[in-house]
């Protein structure tokens, strides 16, 4: 099945839908959103793409990242991706949006109008091994030197997305 990405202006104006693979080797702005889920210890969970992604595999990022469906809501979104990743479920808090755009290897850019929320969560954790091959939990203060040391381990939008989540808090 063909995923579509909903194409947006600066200001989150709908203009259309596009092949998520042709937004992404054109640089064409559209909706997306990202995750930050936090354990009782303020620790990050972070997860591991799966080999098999088209892009950034085995890569670490935040706990989950993804694109809204048409008529589907940032929130909704999100909540349906930690259901399909992860096999959990957690309340959410829109924390800010902002606008970025990563070349993320291979002739492919992410454009996106970014939705960011935050939770917390503890349980179990059951993940689509389709889609993520590990999770863990970092404190700050080692994500920050892990990202240092090996920057290549994690992606592009993760960078980006912390440094500006960083920024607001």
């Amino acid at each position: 099945m063909e995923e579509h990405v909903v194409i947006v202006s600066e200001q989150d104006e709908v203009l259309g839908l596009m092949e998520k693979m042709q937004a992404h080797e054109n640089g064409i702005l559209h909706r997306a959103f990202s995750v930050f889920l936090f354990n009782e210890k303020g620790e990050m969970l972070l997860q591991k793409r799966a080999s098999g992604k088209y892009h950034s595999p085995e890569r670490w990022t935040n706990a989950v990242c993804s694109h809204p469906r048409e008529g589907e809501t940032y929130l909704e979104a999100a909540k349906r991706r930690m259901k399909e990743e992860l096999g959990i479920e957690a309340d959410l808090t829109e924390k800010f949006h902002f606008i970025y755009k990563a070349d993320v290897g291979q002739n492919l850019w992410e454009h996106e109008l970014d939705y960011v929320f935050t939770g917390n969560f503890s349980g179990d954790i059951h993940l689509n091994n389709d889609e993520v091959s590990e999770t863990r939990y970092i404190s700050m203060e080692d994500l920050d030197r892990e990202m240092k040391l090996h920057p290549e381990h994690f992606t592009e939008w993760f960078k980006i997305i912390l440094a500006e989540y960083k920024h607001h808090f």
